[in-house]
């Protein structure tokens, strides 16, 4: 670690990854900011992930493995103060170690071969996208499209509502809706909308078969759902049957439900012979 130790947070370098949390910067320098352990581990894993790593001289001794796998990479490493971090940190309580990532985005043709895709379709809560990238990562999806109306997969929120989820797995940023969908169909995938007024219930389509190939699922907006020209474009609204008296399920919620039902059928097979030796 090198001796200097940014004590002001007016210097450039400072101000230069500070401007980061506004969407107008980080569009145009295509970088965002990865707070905490986790999502600093998982960015240095990925390749070229990392652009810097500002760590308080705290945080460098607790993860000194992370402080030495930038330095290996020759990533700069840069000492800040407390009060420094506290300006960079967008959290009431940083853990003291921030990292300048590039973009992960990738475009729509450049993912390959979909089995299970999430796509966001008007989805405005950053935390709640962040913790449906982190589910999808979880099932084994091979992609998730946040469309031109959805927010911004670099948002400090949604970033740590990722957990790491977002060098993981493919992300798509920007494309409309009716793209993302034709573009799913012609790699083979039925696409579903997830609503919960849909006419088909979840456990019934699984049940049928309905999620045993490719499967690309369309999640809308958290207050009003998705539109009914949107759900035109997909094989039908499905909604996760609600056994007792909860009015309905929050987005990340029912996106966890599809997603992971999705994934123990396509693992299954088909419904008559799927049942032995799963788990």
């Amino acid at each position: 670690m090198a001796g200097h130790e940014f004590t002001s947070a007016r210097s450039p370098r400072i101000k230069g990854a500070r401007r980061l949390a506004k969407r107008a910067f980080r569009q145009r320098e295509r970088r965002f900011l990865a707070e905490g352990p986790q999502a600093v581990r998982e960015a240095l894993a990925a390749p070229g992930g990392v652009h810097e790593l500002f760590t308080t001289a705290e945080a460098a001794q607790r993860h000194a493995d992370l402080a030495d796998a930038a330095h290996a990479r020759g990533i700069p490493v840069h000492r800040v103060s407390l009060e420094v971090m506290a300006e960079l940190a967008q959290t009431v309580t940083p853990q003291g170690l921030l990292a300048v990532c590039d973009f992960v985005d990738v475009g729509l043709a450049d993912v390959g071969e979909i089995r299970l895709a999430a796509v966001l379709s008007h989805v405005r809560d950053p935390g709640n996208a962040g913790t449906v990238v982190r589910t999808a990562d979880a099932a084994g999806a091979d992609v998730v499209v946040f469309t031109d109306a959805s927010v911004d997969p670099y948002n400090g929120k949604c970033v740590r509502a990722s957990a790491g989820s977002l060098f993981h797995l493919p992300i798509v940023v920007g494309v409309p809706v009716v793209e993302a969908v034709a573009h799913l169909r012609a790699a083979g995938a039925r696409v579903f909308a997830a609503d919960g007024g849909g006419e088909r219930d979840l456990h019934a389509v699984a049940d049928s078969g309905g999620l045993d190939g490719p499967v690309g699922w369309v999640f809308g907006n958290e207050a009003w759902g998705l539109p009914e020209e949107t759900v035109a474009l997909t094989d039908g609204a499905v909604s996760v049957p609600i056994y007792g008296s909860a009015e309905s399920l929050n987005l990340a919620t029912a996106a966890a439900v599809c997603l992971y039902t999705t994934a123990r059928q396509q693992r299954a097979g088909a419904p008559a012979a799927g049942h032995a030796g799963g788990a």
